[in-house]
């Protein structure tokens, strides 16, 4: 896609303007405001919460934003800025930080410019990855920062998101909730996006990062050569050896230290309430991570065969709690190496699973559904074809040939750089430079999914992937105590994907017909004990 295309498909979105030989700039109304903001607030007397939040509605006024800020949004800004942060945070945010913020913004315009410069022979420009288009987009951790700005001032148009399925992307949802329905854990999820803010203000990280947009295409076609969406019959006949499982009681899976790709238990829209009251595992992992917020601008919803996997974001914060008890507990240095592209090599996968699912989670159709997800999210469609060398696939396994081209650059395109950094120096199955799965209690606790049945899904998904392991945090579940001892009689057993698959399919047959209320570990091993 070239840059007219590119920056055609996300402009709408931004709050920028086109002007001679397609140079993006800001209104002039606004580059006056951002100026004075940027002297300091002496000069732009920008200088508490209650006087930013005026500053926003101007700045909105001046872009003809047509849409009001959240209802008591300005109230949240001066709550946070004026009374929750201490007299010396604050000050020291209005006098550096707004400032740098500011200057930054100014520079946004050029920012991107550059990024279109940098990206329009690879494919990798910042647009809108819709459904059903499966794609990359590779931006700098700068230009990142620059969004998010746009995104605490509120300056993104949003009138037209709805109809693209875009999730939220301003800051005023979030500001508004503190103020409306204030509670501590929404307190400390602004506490780590201001320590963003303050950390980039300090010091420019100068990595990248990537986002791509993953599906199992639907359709299918003899000559394709890209794993398509797997039927019923594809999972029973599966010959593929289950890979290791490890069982963790205790820790989480972003402090996790192997090589492996960690597991974002996603709404459908990414990001879910972070920009909300949300307060769960995916809204926390975007407090901490705060450049994941970025995708949530131009990554419309997951359908049910596609996954977004963003590599390259690094974490700011340290924290405490869950849900109601999350706290911001300061600073955190990533130490993650970087890769040939400059990302961080922190890989993050978002799989949405049904939510409140009840009896039908069971059924056929909603076993292959969520097992489908996982493998989408799983799978390296790059590596296809030592996929089909190793497992001898036939045509019973149905192909997707790759919807797009790339420019050839070096002997391969940007793309397929990005997609294949992750492998330089080594066989894709050679363990040492395999990437494995960290997973846990994914579309359970609020989504209301079975964790045993959650937990064999991600492992068939895993294993079909050719992952090297899977890595599990249970977080102490009472439900899944027994899950290491089930794994171990699993493996012990050299049961394959088809092997294990197919007890899934006949114990959740058996649970719709009533004819059994065991857990699935129980039914399986009935010397454990029974979960209540």
């Amino acid at each position: 896609m070239e840059k007219t295309a590119e920056l055609d498909s996300i402009l709408p979105y931004l709050p920028l303007v086109i002007g001679s030989s397609r140079r993006l700039l800001w209104p002039f109304k606004l580059v006056e405001a951002l100026e004075a903001m940027s002297r300091g607030p002496d000069h732009s007397r920008v200088n508490s919460g209650e006087v930013l939040g005026i500053a926003i509605s101007d700045m909105r006024a001046s872009l003809s934003l047509p849409e009001p800020l959240a209802s008591f949004a300005p109230q949240g800004y001066a709550l946070f800025f004026d009374e929750l942060m201490s007299g010396p945070d604050s000050t020291k945010w209005f006098v550096d930080v707004i400032p740098n913020l500011a200057n930054l913004l100014l520079r946004f315009p050029s920012l991107l410019d550059f990024h279109y410069q940098n990206t329009q022979t690879d494919g990798c420009g910042l647009r809108i990855l819709g459904p059903q288009q499966p794609g990359l987009v590779l931006l700098s951790q700068e230009l990142i920062g620059a969004l998010l700005a746009c995104s605490l001032f509120c300056l993104f148009p949003v009138s037209n998101r709805g109809l693209k399925h875009l999730p939220t992307i301003n800051f005023d949802q979030l500001f508004a909730s503190l103020y409306d329905s204030y509670s501590e854990n929404l307190e400390n999820k602004v506490r780590c996006i201001v320590h963003y803010f303050q950390r980039i203000c300090s010091q420019m990280p100068t990595g990248f990062v990537s986002f791509e947009r993953k599906l199992l295409s639907l359709e299918h076609h003899p000559w394709q050569s890209h794993v398509s969406y797997p039927n019923a019959d594809f999972w029973t006949k599966s010959t593929i050896p289950l890979c290791p499982f490890q069982v963790h009681s205790l820790g989480l899976i972003e402090d996790q230290s192997t090589e492996a790709h960690e597991v974002d238990f996603a709404n459908k829209y990414l990001g879910g309430g972070a920009l909300h009251r949300g307060c769960v595992q995916e809204e926390i992992r975007f407090m901490i991570n705060p450049e994941l917020i970025a995708g949530m601008l131009f990554l419309p919803s997951m359908e049910e065969n596609e996954a977004i996997e963003i590599v390259g974001v690094e974490r700011f914060s340290n924290y405490t709690g869950y849900a109601s008890s999350f706290r911001f507990s300061g600073d955190y240095v990533d130490k993650r190496s970087i890769d040939f592209l400059g990302r961080r090599k922190t890989r993050i996968v978002a799989i949405d699973a049904l939510c409140s699912p009840g009896m039908k989670q069971y059924k056929l159709k909603y076993l292959l559904r969520e097992t489908n997800k996982a493998f989408c999210g799983f799978l390296d469609q790059s590596k296809y074809g030592q996929y089909k060398r190793l497992f001898n696939i036939t045509d019973s396994v149905q192909l997707n040939e790759a919807p797009f081209t790339s420019i050839e650059t070096n002997g391969g395109s940007m793309r397929e750089e990005v997609r294949n950094s992750d492998d330089k120096g080594g066989e894709f199955l050679d363990p040492e430079n395999c990437i494995g799965i960290a997973t846990g209690n994914w579309g359970c606790g609020a989504f209301g999914g079975d964790p045993e049945v959650k937990t064999i899904i991600q492992w068939l998904a895993a294993s079909q992937a050719l992952r090297p392991f899977i890595s599990y945090y249970t977080f102490g579940l009472e439900a899944l105590q027994s899950l290491a001892q089930v794994s171990r009689w699993i493996i012990l057993h050299n049961w394959n994907v088809g092997d294990l698959w197919n007890m899934l399919i006949e114990y959740s047959s058996q649970k719709l017909r009533g004819e059994t209320n065991l857990g699935f570990f129980t039914w399986l091993l009935p010397s454990l004990p029974q979960r209540a």
